[in-house]
């Protein structure tokens, strides 16, 4: 919902194949996970990555049909490895199993490994039965209900200090979930997603759109109908090019894979079934094949939460306007709810792609406009100045990709309305069979306006900014791996926390080492070096100063697998942050151990951490039920535990239940404002059942 190898599959959405997977190797998402998910800084939502990486392994990649730009997409190939794979397959014919990737010299153990999970080897024989018959017969459907608390009382469900008979949030403390879908790769999608957050009254309301669950999200996609390649009603996302007009709302950026994600796939039109109330399109959309190009056009019309104000000396018959955006998606209190569907976003967006024949080029352009049914009139301060204002905005860009022996070369270039620019430009090369790396290049003017784009930068958006990115991947054998990227970055304009232009550089380097199957370990260190404004008040300078700000990151992780059915998993995290000449730490100490057993599964984790401020917070991704994920940070100092527990209660229902619970040393307040939990401790709890319709 900023390593997930997101592309590691987002491409896997767009390929050919309509039968069932012959062989389905065992997924570890943990460990992809924490490979591609961008490095951690800001409490960000990865709901939609984690959702997606799910979909993306029920819909492996067709290993005889797969292109080289789509392998590349898979993140876990070097361009060495693919032309290897490709020049096989045209001399050998068609692969028959996904083993037989083993016969590949340039493809070690520790890739097969890893790529097993993306990849399958599908029957020829088509989609002969009817659509409402393959539907029915679809093994890959399920429904899954979920609920969530914590169960310490926060200040928001505590009576209000001027009514003793109302709280301050609408509803109660559970968060309730509930998902339908049935789907088959590369045929069709069909679901739905219900979602009521914490605070949120279950209430039926049309007028404020809240229908019992306050969020409700439906597609149906159908792929392949003759020379129409997607159809798509309801919730769908885009991705085109490198991001900069349409990036589905995923984005990969600095992380353990230092080489390959630094490259966007055009992903095409994608189903929404996430349960992040933004960054999608709500309407119709098209995709036609037409030989080397393929055409897509879409229109959406969506509600989005704002502010809306009239200003301080309005007259009643004024022009309502937007003050600001909310992103949260959560609708508590009355005056969060006052902001829900506010403003109706409509859009119109199209793009054409061109991808001759046997050809190692493709280009494509992009054109997206969005209208707001209210204009948007930002509070001027200083550093938004050329920020979007108004109610109408559109972006076009063209992009194109080459393959050129070893080497991937990409780029895009985008204008907006407003006539700033956004430029990618990139390449991935193999030096040897040993040796990758990739470099990148980009630009973002401060008046670049793209409201659906999310193209490689250091900041949330690309905006304000220029940079330099150079990644590195050595393997001086099969069971050693070292990583390293070296990010220097400017931002031209102001930004929040820093009323001066400023820039920063970030670099980091990873060892990895896998003796045999069942042992991994790793040691990364990254540092990262930023400006922001110093501490005194204005009063005190004439004008703002800036102060570098330092951070300092060190992991050391060990992963022993027992056979047949004991995981243990250690990990030491250490921070360091220098500002203003002050030096802070942080550290975390975490043993996990996983056990199954027949139908049981257990996963329990115990962790201490001391993090002395707010920058040297800690992140340390958990496992959760599935189709749930986050990545909790840890500030202060405490102790975390969690226990996770599995069981398939009948061939066709699994249950998950989790309790994790938090205690703090050194407080007494968990959280702020109407979050603010009054003691020591926050227990939250997970329950979720699947089951499986056919």
């Amino acid at each position: 919902m900023k390593a997930l190898l997101l592309a590691v599959g987002l491409w896997l959405l767009s390929q050919v194949g309509f039968s069932q997977v012959k062989e389905k190797p065992t997924l570890d998402l943990q460990n992809i996970i924490e490979r591609l998910f961008p490095l951690q800084e800001e409490d960000i939502d990865y709901e939609a990555i984690y959702e997606l990486l799910l979909e993306l392994y029920q819909s492996p990649l067709d290993l005889n049909r797969a292109t080289a730009e789509e392998l590349l997409a898979t993140y876990l190939l070097s361009p060495v490895q693919i032309q290897s794979l490709l020049a096989y397959r045209n001399q050998q014919g068609d692969f028959l199993s996904i083993y037989e990737l083993q016969a590949i010299p340039e493809i070690d153990g520790y890739t097969l490994e890893n790529l097993l999970p993306f990849l399958a080897v599908y029957d020829k024989g088509g989609r002969s039965k009817p659509f409402l018959t393959r539907l029915k017969e679809e093994e890959n459907a399920f429904l899954s209900s979920r609920h969530r608390r914590t169960w310490e009382l926060r200040k928001g469900f505590t009576p209000s200090d001027t009514s003793q008979a109302t709280s301050r949030y609408l509803g109660g403390p559970n968060d309730l979930f509930l998902r339908f879908r049935i789907q088959h790769p590369r045929d069709f999608s069909l679901g739905m997603t219900l979602e009521k957050d914490p605070g949120e009254a279950f209430a039926w309301d049309p007028k404020t759109s809240r229908y019992g669950f306050n969020f409700i999200s439906f597609h149906h996609t159908r792929y392949s109908m003759g020379k129409w390649k997607t159809i798509t009603l309801g919730d769908f996302q885009a991705s085109f090019g490198q991001g900069l007009v349409f990036g589905a709302g995923y984005t990969f950026g600095k992380g353990a894979e230092t080489v390959p994600t630094v490259r966007r796939s055009s992903l095409g039109l994608l189903p929404y079934t996430a349960s992040i109330e933004g960054g999608f399109f709500r309407g119709l959309g098209l995709t036609r094949q037409m030989k080397q190009w393929q055409s897509s056009l879409f229109f959406s019309s969506v509600g989005r939460d704002a502010r809306l104000d009239l200003g301080a000396d309005s007259l009643d018959s004024a022009q309502p306007f937007i003050s600001s955006l909310p992103q949260a998606g959560l609708h508590r209190s009355p005056s969060e709810l006052a902001t829900k569907n506010q403003v109706r976003e409509t859009s119109l967006g199209a793009n054409l792609n061109f991808a001759p024949t046997s050809s190692s080029w493709s280009a494509g352009v992009n054109f997206l406009h969005t209208e707001l049914s209210h204009p948007w009139i930002r509070q001027p301060n200083r550093y938004n100045q050329f920020e979007f204002a108004g109610q109408r905005n559109q972006v076009i860009s063209t992009y194109g990709n080459y393959s050129w022996k070893n080497s991937f070369f990409f780029g895009e270039t985008a204008l907006a309305s407003s006539g700033g620019r956004g430029t990618v430009l990139g390449l991935i090369s193999s030096l040897s069979k040993t040796v990758d790396f990739s470099l990148l290049w980009r630009q973002y003017d401060r008046n670049f306006h793209s409201f659906y784009a999310t193209a490689f930068s250091e900041s949330t958006r690309p905006i304000n900014e220029r940079g330099w990115y150079l990644g590195l991947q050595v393997r001086p054998s099969p069971k050693l791996k070292i990583n390293a990227y070296y990010d220097t970055f400017s931002f031209p304009w102001l930004k929040f926390r820093t009323y001066a232009p400023s820039q920063g550089n970030e670099w980091l380097s990873r060892l990895s080492y896998q003796p045999r199957k069942t042992l991994v370990t790793f040691v990364q260190f990254r540092q990262e070096t930023k400006e922001r404004n110093g501490s005194e008040p204005l009063a005190q300078s004439p004008s703002y100063h800036l102060n570098p700000i330092k951070k300092s990151n060190l992991t050391a992780s060990l992963e022993l697998d027992l056979p047949p059915s004991l995981q243990l998993r250690s990990r030491i995290l250490w921070n360091q942050v220098v500002w203003e000449g002050k030096k802070s730490l942080g550290w975390m100490l975490l043993q996990e151990v996983s056990y199954r057993k027949n139908k049981w599964k257990f996963t329990g984790r115990v962790a201490l951490f001391d993090a002395q401020t707010f920058d040297n917070r800690l992140y340390a991704y958990e496992q959760n039920a599935v189709g749930t994920f986050a990545i909790p940070s840890f500030a202060g100092k405490g102790s975390r535990r969690y226990l996770l527990t599995t069981v398939q209660l009948h061939p066709k229902l699994t249950a998950y239940v989790r309790i994790a619970q938090t205690s703090y040393a050194n407080q007494d307040q968990i959280s702020s404002g109407l979050q603010a939990i009054q003691g020591t401790k926050q227990t939250d709890t997970v329950f979720l059942l699947r089951y499986a319709l056919h």
